[in-house]
């Protein structure tokens, strides 16, 4: 499972970090999320902010992005909430990078149907492409990460890469994933399984059959 502590707070990452503050663009976005919470309640756009300061670090970096410790601050004072309030949204949700990764985040689903369907085999394939669990890869691409539920169990196994899902994995298939991400390209997301559309049975409907293409009123033959 991913770690939850945060990077050491050395004089190093003060020195990167310590100058945060979001963009003109994301001053904005900021400024939205707090809006649509009600008045006394804008400490709940915590969550929204986090993922908008980590966004902006990717960025900046290259990366998915992560939360140091002063931009975790960062988000604390823009809020007025204490560093330690934010700190503790931060390490509860897994959404949250707490130490640098690579440009791509592969969270790969170890759940039981994730599992039944292969996913040691996928962390196996991971690893032999010179992943290593919490810890970005030689060239900076990669972080590899195993992770609980993502939601995806009719379509398993899957991994979660950045904010794109793929899904009915297998060893061949993720290798095809990784290397088009690899080589700059935009894998398509959602199932790997050719003519297999979202989450319907593999061979096709079967059931309802009628309304794939159109509308079909059933209540006559009922």
């Amino acid at each position: 499972m991913a770690n939850r502590h945060t990077a050491p707070d050395t004089p190093e990452l003060r020195a990167r970090w310590g100058s945060f503050v979001f963009t003109e663009a994301n001053i904005a976005k900021a400024d939205k999320f707090i809006a649509s919470y009600p008045e006394g309640r804008q400490k709940s756009a915590v969550m929204p902010l986090l993922d908008l300061a980590q966004r902006q670090v990717g960025e900046e970096t290259d990366t998915q992005g992560w939360l140091p410790m002063p931009v975790i601050e960062y988000v604390a004072a823009y809020l007025d909430m204490p560093v330690i309030r934010v700190l503790e949204v931060a390490t509860f949700y897994f959404m949250y990078n707490l130490v640098p990764v690579g440009k791509f985040h592969v969270q790969v689903c170890g759940t039981t149907p994730c599992m039944l369907r292969g996913s040691d085999e996928l962390i196996a394939a991971c690893k032999g492409r010179g992943m290593e669990k919490g810890k970005v890869s030689a060239d900076g691409l990669w972080t590899l990460t195993e992770v609980e539920c993502m939601g995806n169990c009719a379509t398993a196994p899957m991994v979660q890469i950045n904010d794109g899902n793929y899904e009915d994995l297998t060893v061949e298939r993720l290798d095809a994933v990784l290397d088009a991400l690899a080589a700059g390209g935009t894998p398509e997301e959602g199932t790997q399984e050719p003519g297999r559309h979202t989450s319907e049975p593999s061979g096709g409907p079967t059931t309802l059959k009628e309304m794939v293409t159109e509308n079909h009123d059933y209540r006559g033959e009922w």
